[in-house]
């Protein structure tokens, strides 16, 4: 039987490889054929094309849109604030939806809308560096949006102690209190349980397990009660604010994963009596031209990093959790600066560069004050053994 960090390696693995949108399935067909970069287009068979004006208005009238993305991806948040900013122009009334934040930080996010804090000060109430570990700047076009039209943020995510609890022991296992209010989900479909045994597959395969699961392993299926449970705290998360601004529209900024084809997000919201939805999502240049199929989304737009953008910050190319005893590998990218210096799922890190690391904050900081081309020592604790470990990152190419 899996541990329990397992099932929280799992869990993170879960989001992580969901916000990826099962990249590692894609093919090589190019994107560029089928979305053209500043375009939206409609999925289907065949797609057809969509105007922004058409497309922006159809999506202003309703009451929820759900706005999808890489959570690593700069390139999707530009794409998720300019269609905030068009759509807020069409109905000014609005509430932003945030998966980033735990409900717990909610008044964080109230003093910042209104400008009561500064940037470093709000980041640290709202305590972006434990419950997100992706690098703020990201985000923070959307947050100053916000501010500067005095459009509230609503925070509809759950703590990670709720979702580990889920995967270790089942939701029926939580005591009621200790739910944070979330409603046991309604059942995922046929094809979500289909998408979601790929994905525990996958996390396999880097685990060294051959062969594909059974749907009935007790392990899938508390992964599928783990994801059913956050996508319900997210569709519940959006209920609340529609329940506190009636006529706001509500865009949600969401990964990806919890979106896609439906299965997540908007299955719970319809569960819950909110049909009057719409799903965006963003197309990269690379992504494949077979995954573009009816149902995948309302509309598509197609992105693709500026010629020229800088570099972004270093990074080690994982996923992070807290611990009572470090911090905890919830995943590693493949072909990441993490996946050649030997890090695996399921590692705790101790030290980093040589000082204790307590928080994701610890080995976030750490990874983004390293130079090109420099190396970053660490410890990880893996089976009861302390392994020393070298991060090797890139020089700048030339």
């Amino acid at each position: 039987m899996a541990s329990s960090l397992g099932h929280a390696v799992l869990v993170g693995f879960c989001v992580r490889f969901l916000a990826l949108s099962c990249a590692a399935f894609a093919l090589a067909a190019r994107s560029d054929d089928c979305v053209p970069v500043g375009t939206w287009i409609v999925p289907g068979t065949p797609a057809k094309r969509i105007g922004a004006s058409d497309l922006l208005r159809t999506a202003a009238g309703r009451r929820v849109v759900l706005l999808g993305e890489h959570h690593d991806s700069a390139e999707h948040h530009r794409w998720q604030l300019h269609t905030i900013a068009g759509l807020h122009a069409l109905h000014p009334e609005m509430v932003i939806a945030l998966e980033m934040f735990p409900r717990r930080v909610q008044g964080a996010l109230d003093q910042w809308v209104a400008g009561g804090s500064s940037e470093a000060d709000f980041l640290v109430a709202s305590d972006w560096r434990s419950v997100w570990s992706f690098d703020p700047q990201l985000y923070l076009p959307i947050f100053h949006f916000a501010r500067a039209n005095r459009v509230p943020m609503a925070a509809i995510n759950v703590d990670q102690s709720l979702t580990r609890a889920v995967g270790k022991s089942g939701f029926d296992a939580i005591a009621e209190e200790k739910r944070e209010g979330i409603t046991p989900p309604a059942p995922a479909t046929d094809a979500y349980i289909e998408t979601l045994l790929e994905v525990y597959a996958q996390h396999q395969r880097l685990e060294s397990a051959p062969g594909k699961p059974d749907r009935n392993d007790p392990g899938f299926r508390r992964f599928v009660e783990t994801q059913l449970v956050w996508d319900r705290a997210l569709a519940q998360g959006i209920v609340a604010a529609l329940g506190r601004s009636p006529h706001a529209l509500v865009a949600g900024v969401i990964g990806r994963g919890h979106l896609a084809h439906g299965h997540g997000v908007a299955h719970q919201l319809r569960a819950l009596g909110v049909t009057d939805t719409m799903t965006l999502l963003p197309w990269d240049r690379d992504d494949d031209c077979t995954q573009l199929t009816a149902g995948l989304a309302d509309a598509v737009f197609g992105v693709a990093a500026p010629a020229g953008a800088p570099a972004q910050r270093q990074r080690l190319g994982v996923a992070l959790e807290s611990a009572a005893d470090g911090v905890v590998i919830r995943e590693v990218e493949k072909g990441s600066v993490a996946e050649a210096a030997g890090i695996r799922g399921g590692d705790v890190v101790s030290e980093i560069a040589g000082l204790p690391a307590r928080q994701p904050a610890d080995v976030v900081d750490a990874v983004q004050r390293q130079a090109p081309g420099t190396w970053l020592p660490l410890k990880v604790r893996r089976q009861g053994e302390t392994i020393e470990l070298v991060a090797k990152f890139p020089p700048l190419a030339k």
